[in-house]
């Protein structure tokens, strides 16, 4: 664990000491975010945070790899250095979106581009776990099934950055809750606790970290598409990674009381990316309805809502990052503490959550009839 540590404080320090040097190329090659009728921010202001969070990915692995309990695991470099390859990639293509505007074809290429690097160098989904059953995928299958969920991830992530610091806190959450559940689970089945997905998961919280001083509200600085998407590939990989180096028939022990465990891979993912993916798919639905293409921006997500509701900007932030939190280490308490804790949780939490988030718009209908 305190390697591990190390790793996330690493990635912190280094993302955050470099993200003045990138605001400040920013100015210079006016990769600004101009103000469009569909933003929140009244002022332009400087792209490039996704450059610091990939010198911090980078800087993060590099130091994993000399450590003296991380770096003797081969399998870990190997998978790491795959991400950091596909991160690289797709954070240079999100840098020439923030520059440029690339067009819908363009992004997309390169967010597949991305995806392949890691499903050839052995990073994909290997087996999916259903009820009295667990399925082996074959290569076809593998491939196209890890292609989709990075896609999914990369775009859900993307689209919920709208308001300052809701991105890097919704994914240092969920990177968080699921880093838990990875240590946690090779803990308690004495599984080899130096994973891809423990490793990802705690650097992506760092890089998190160390940029959300520049991006909360009023922010100094945002991330870009280059931040957003790398952030959705580092979140994809570390999921699809841990059925790579976990073996299903060592989690799901009948008569043990952890068979559910074989399913938290599977409903953990939905549960730590609730939010995006959720806003993900009403946006695709709003905008079919509409007649639209899916990735035709507009002004109608779970973040323009949250303000629509009478929330201030950093009281709409703080809830979106309090339901990510619920859900996501709601469902990871399944695993350490059973399934009854965990429905207390979130029958305590949801309640309270929902108060918050409508409670302005029950005072107005209040105050109106009054």
């Amino acid at each position: 664990m305190r390697e591990y540590i190390l790793v996330l404080l690493i990635a912190a320090g280094v993302t955050y000491l470099l993200a003045g040097l990138c605001r400040r190329l920013a100015f210079r090659y006016n990769a600004v975010a101009i103000v469009r009728d569909r933003d929140v921010h009244t002022r332009p202001i400087p792209y490039f945070g996704g450059i610091a969070m990939l010198c911090g990915v980078a800087a993060a692995f590099m130091v994993a790899g000399q450590l003296p309990w991380l770096g003797r695991f081969d399998l870990v470099e190997h998978d790491t250095r795959a991400v950091l390859i596909g991160s690289a990639v797709i954070c240079a293509v999100g840098v020439l979106d923030d520059k440029f505007d690339l067009n819908a074809l363009a992004k997309i290429a390169g967010q597949i581009l991305a995806a392949g690097i890691v499903v050839l160098n052995g990073v994909k989904v290997y087996w999916i776990p259903l009820p009295g059953t667990i399925i082996s995928l074959d290569d076809a299958t593998s491939i196209i099934l890890t292609v989709a969920l990075i896609f999914l991830c990369v775009n859900a992530i993307n689209l919920i950055d709208g308001l300052d610091g809701l991105a890097a806190g919704v994914v240092a959450i969920g990177s968080l809750a699921f880093f838990s559940y990875a240590y946690w689970l090779s803990y308690e089945q004495e599984l080899v606790r130096a994973t891809t997905a423990s490793l990802v998961t705690v650097v992506t919280v760092g890089v998190c970290l160390g940029f959300l001083p520049y991006n909360v509200h009023a922010a100094r600085m945002f991330m870009g598409d280059s931040g957003s998407m790398l952030l959705g590939f580092l979140m994809s990989t570390s999921v699809i990674s841990l059925t790579g180096q976990l073996d299903p028939s060592q989690i799901a022990v009948e008569g043990s009381g952890l068979a559910i465990n074989a399913y938290l891979p599977l409903i953990l993912p939905l549960a730590v990316m609730a939010l995006p993916l959720g806003d993900l798919i009403l946006a695709y639905v709003r905008r079919t309805i509409a007649g639209r293409l899916w990735f035709q921006a507009d002004k109608q997500h779970l973040h323009h809502r949250m303000l629509e509701l009478g929330h201030s900007h950093r009281r709409a932030v703080a809830l979106l990052w309090l339901w990510t939190a619920l859900l996501a280490f709601g469902v990871v308490a399944i695993g350490p503490y059973g399934q009854a804790w965990a429905i207390l949780l979130l029958c305590v939490g949801i309640p309270v959550a929902a108060f918050l988030t409508w409670h302005p718009t029950w005072a107005k209908r209040k105050g109106s009839h009054g």
